[in-house]
């Protein structure tokens, strides 16, 4: 019972620190998104006059974007797949700005750089969509957790503080296995993240 419970507990913060690194990671992204929105659309109204649709155009993908991913009804689920129309629209219409100088020829460059790199934010989010938890190893998991406490329940006297012990640690090791699979899924469910990074950023962007 000590190898068992030894293993389970290794396995248990092993995927404990697996989905925490993988919601930290998408999180990240989100933050690098927001401020990518941002400078593009600084360096846009940089541009002048001659940038104005393009800029209209970068705001409703935008808000496309957000609305897809954090939609506003509870039972709607994200879609991560990016608008590849909205976005080859953005994209052409900064390649269609036409340059009078020098300083509005690198703010175009800059912003086809900035417009790239947002779009592979975007598709990056998008292809780590997968679950990242095995669902094999979480099967094994509780299997050992099951054991345990099964042994646990026929060895131990059957008194109010040993059921009252075992419903604790149970409840427990629930609350771990739950907190797995939430930050498995960080766009849906309890413990989701944020879209206040996007919304500042749209905020931002209105002004």
């Amino acid at each position: 019972m000590g190898l068992v419970a030894t293993m389970t507990a290794l396995v248990l913060g092993l995927l404990v620190s697996s989905a925490t690194g993988a919601y930290d990671t998408k999180r990240s992204e989100v933050i690098q998104m927001a401020a990518k929105v941002a400078f593009l659309d600084r360096i846009l109204g940089l541009y002048g006059p001659g940038a104005t649709e393009v800029r209209a155009s970068f705001h409703e993908a935008v808000q496309g974007a957000v609305r897809e991913i954090w939609p506003e009804d509870a039972g709607v689920p994200a879609h991560l797949a990016p608008n590849m129309q909205a976005g080859n629209v953005v994209y052409s219409a900064i390649q269609g700005l036409s340059p009078h100088d020098d300083t509005q020829r690198k703010l175009k460059e800059q912003a086809t750089t900035v417009a790239t790199e947002l779009g592979q934010l975007r598709s990056l989010l998008a292809a780590q969509a997968a679950a990242s938890i095995s669902m094999p190893m979480l099967i094994i998991l509780v299997s050992w957790l099951v054991v345990i406490f099964l042994g646990f329940s026929v060895l131990a006297p059957p008194n109010a503080t040993v059921i009252l012990a075992l419903m604790i640690a149970a409840l427990a090791v629930a609350g771990a296995i739950f907190l797995i699979l939430e930050l498995d899924q960080p766009f849906a469910g309890l413990i989701r993240i944020s879209s206040e990074p996007m919304l500042n950023a749209l905020h931002q962007v209105a002004k």
